[in-house]
């Protein structure tokens, strides 16, 4: 519930970038009140990050400028204060202090060569009088207090040495060391798998709760805004076209672009599951996969001999079938894309068989397992790293071509650009000319251009905006159902996968636990992670949020002395085609 004091005040904001100052956001105007969690919403290139970091003012670093308005920070225990007219001094002074900031990636807003307390002590130190002992103190407390299990351990270790939740619980940590009064999270989870997530947002619920700050949450998820937000503004070209609190908003959009977000999220339990047609389950596969192991050396520190096994992928099997999804979903570090990447051979495996239109790909080499490698290409998950800056679309999509010394064919490139959707310019136009879906667009083209019979898709759409994600899913069923595609689709967007799989198979520590048809699967999990992996997900509407237990369970990583054997896997029948794995 919010206390209704102003807390910030937004008023007729415009922003420009540039020498000729062109403007990117338009006479905004936003409150925040302590005690208040307001998201704001919108596509990529709606304004929200350039919104939030005028208020720290880091839009100046960036070639941003406050051409007009004001930005009024007001606190009971200080005066209002313009922080549209303060220079870089008096804003050192109030970042971290009376406003702190968390960011999307914490890998890269952690400093890899320092560790984690000598960060905290460092945030301390730079806005309160404390000497060494009192500010370790300090940041130890405050790690226990975002619950980091063992926080004197993690005090010394390096943000390398923590997984994507701890790296994000030591962002929340760092930002609410001095108590600020506002905390601005821009797209703190959107990376983050679905059990971390409900997690961090439980925490960040639960600190505002106790400290009474006001919480401005950037986010393009409207699954986050239902779980999180008592007041929702949406943003579209640089300006706020719809405000309100957030049930009246998913109760009753105002705006048709509010309603079009509302529209395009994937909503959990909520669509129509996809299910496998007979046709489908009646033909050969397509890629059957066996008793699949890839397995990668522990090492000790001092003479560096192999003690240990990391058990990455640990005797897996299923059959891909054409025209077919199958979902694959989990946690990081569960094996998911260790298993994409051992099928596509960049990574060695140490045991099974993956045969694909009668090739065992795990025994292939040289020029044959270039060419096997024609029928399986993947899409993967950050498109503009995937793609040569330097290198246009046209020599993006003819380069497999020219590898496999086929004829580059000018109508054939332009006919596969217009088939997923780009402009016809697209083909002399570099990756940075184009939005993110529009890239990841390109890398289905190039994953298609040499007519594969098997697509990985590795979270495809995780980093795209809602809008732009139903857009690529609806590209990949059109091209499965019309080009005889078999897809194996790695996800942690609950969501999303009910919307394509026809089957799931749940990976738990390297291993398949559960497997069957996806409306199955969602709907009677057998295993107790299943089960943790959808009581993870965000509701879709704020009427329906409930009180969670605790998720926060760690999950030891499968590692083995050298020469453990692993008891093949047994499987308990729950229904039809699903079936659970019995522990020994």
């Amino acid at each position: 519930m919010t206390m209704h004091e102003p807390l910030l005040s937004i008023q007729n904001l415009d922003i420009a970038f540039g020498a000729d100052r062109t403007a990117v956001v338009h006479d905004l105007s936003l409150r925040l009140d302590r005690g208040e969690i307001l998201a704001l919403v919108g596509e990529s290139g709606s304004g929200k990050s350039v919104t939030v970091k005028s208020v720290m003012r880091l839009i100046d670093q960036q070639g941003g400028h406050v051409t007009a308005g004001r930005i009024l920070l007001t606190t009971a225990r200080q005066p209002s204060v313009d922080l549209a007219l303060l220079d870089e001094r008096q804003m050192r002074r109030i970042r971290g202090a009376r406003i702190a900031m968390i960011f999307q990636d914490p890998m890269t807003s952690l400093n890899p060569v320092l560790t984690v307390g000598a960060q905290l002590v460092e945030a301390v130190r730079q806005h309160q009088p404390f000497d060494d002992g009192s500010a370790k103190a300090r940041a130890v407390a405050m790690l226990e207090k975002v619950r980091m299990t063992d926080p004197l351990r993690r005090f010394d270790q390096y943000p390398h040495e923590l997984s994507g939740g701890m790296r994000q619980r030591v962002m929340i940590a760092m930002a609410l060391i001095c108590e600020p009064d506002i905390l601005i999270a821009d797209e703190p989870t959107t990376a983050l798998d679905v059990t971390v997530q409900a997690e961090i947002l439980a925490l960040i619920r639960n600190l505002q709760q106790q400290t009474g700050m006001g919480v401005l949450f950037i986010t393009h998820d409207m699954g986050v805004v239902a779980e999180i937000a008592d007041r929702v503004a949406v943003m579209r070209y640089g300006r706020i076209v719809e405000e309100g609190p957030v049930g009246r908003v998913f109760d009753a959009p105002a705006h048709e672009y509010t309603r079009k977000l509302l529209d395009a999220a994937p909503k959990f339990r909520h669509a129509a599951t996809a299910t496998l047609n007979d046709a489908s389950a009646a033909v050969p596969p397509v890629l059957s996969v066996s008793h699949l192991t890839t397995r990668f050396p522990v090492r000790s520190r001092i003479l560096r001999r192999h003690v240990a096994n990391l058990h990455a992928v640990e005797d897996v099997s299923f059959d891909l079938h054409p025209r077919e999804t199958v979902a694959i979903i989990g946690e990081s570090g569960c094996g998911k894309s260790s298993l994409a990447k051992s099928l596509l051979r960049l990574i060695p495996t140490d045991e099974g068989r993956a045969v694909l239109a009668g090739r065992d790909l795990l025994s292939l080499g040289g020029q044959a397992l270039r060419a096997a490698r024609d029928d399986i290409q993947m899409i993967f998950q950050d498109p503009y790293a995937a793609l040569d800056p330097r290198m246009s679309i046209r020599q993006i999509l003819s380069e497999p071509l020219r590898i496999r010394g086929l004829a580059v064919e000018e109508e054939g490139l332009s006919a596969l650009v217009e088939r997923v959707g780009l402009p016809e310019d697209s083909l002399d136009r570099y990756p940075h000319q184009f939005s993110g879906g529009q890239r990841q667009r390109i890398c289905i083209a190039r994953a298609l251009i040499l007519r594969p019979k098997v697509l990985i898709a590795d979270e495809p759409v995780s980093a795209l905006d809602v809008a732009i994600q139903a857009q690529i899913l609806t590209l990949l069923e059109e091209l499965k159902r019309d080009e005889d595609l078999a897809l194996l689709f790695i996800s942690h967007d609950m969501a999303v996968v009910e919307r394509v799989a026809d089957r799931i198979l749940v990976m738990y520590r390297g291993t398949i636990v559960e497997q069957g048809p996806a409306l199955s699967v969602l709907s009677c999990p057998a295993h107790p992670y299943t089960r943790r992996l959808l009581e993870a997900v965000p509701v879709s509407h704020p009427a329906e949020r409930f009180e969670r237990a605790s998720l926060s369970v760690p999950t030891a990583a499968p590692i083995y002395p050298v020469g453990t054997n692993i008891e093949p896997a047994r499987w308990q029948t729950i229904g039809p085609e699903h079936r659970l794995r019995v522990e020994v």
